[in-house]
């Protein structure tokens, strides 16, 4: 008599791999157009393995961001534990000019180009990225206004509106990277942006 070799065990859903797949899709696509199916087939689950470990698309579009934050969105984040408020700026600069352009990922960023084209029924979509977005910019304004007290930068230093536009500059970035820009193209940007930085 004869036996069955026994199947080996079905390999276990992998979370982690299945929600770094969702967020290139939604980086690449954005939310509105980033359907269930793509969700899906990228994914490597069915609809109903879906909606149990993440929920409906609008949940794991919003955890699709978080892990974007901690991960090729941290740039922010590590410019700002710079000591001065100049190399903050600069290091922002450089870290998106890289990032954007990098050959492993979908070009441009995620928070920036998220909600393009959302209709109303996704206006909560635009406006969660707007948050990040309005976040880091508060976030740079206190730091340039912390070098403004500290006599770092003139006292008439406008703190928000020259945050206001550094992170009109990122955002600009992100969109010539979605248009083809290298790193290299992007870094001159960089180097123009700076001249703008007001004298000590």
């Amino acid at each position: 008599m004869t036996t069955s070799t026994p199947r080996g065990r079905p390999r276990g859903f992998d979370r982690d791999a299945a929600l770094d797949a969702a967020l290139t899709e939604f980086w690449r696509h954005g939310y509105e157009a980033t359907s269930i199916a793509t969700l899906t087939k990228a994914m490597g689950v069915n609809p109903p393995s879906l909606y149990a470990a993440f929920g409906d698309k609008r949940k794991l579009f919003t955890e699709a961001v978080r892990r974007y934050a901690d991960t090729h969105g941290d740039y922010g984040a590590r410019a700002l534990a710079r000591p001065t408020a100049r190399e903050a700026v600069e290091t922002l600069l450089r870290l998106a000019a890289a990032e954007y352009t990098a050959v492993h990922h979908p070009p441009g960023c995620l928070v920036i180009d998220g909600a393009t084209n959302t209709t109303d029924a996704s206006r909560e979509v635009a406006e969660e990225l707007r948050g990040y977005r309005e976040g880091t910019k508060k976030a740079f304004a206190e730091k340039i206004a912390a070098d403004v007290r500290a006599g770092l930068l003139p006292g008439d230093t406008d703190a928000a509106a020259l945050a206001a536009f550094y992170a009109a500059v990122v955002q600009g970035m992100s969109t010539q990277a979605r248009d083809g820009a290298s790193e290299a193209e992007l870094q001159r940007l960089a180097d123009v942006a700076l001249m703008a930085w007001p004298a000590g």
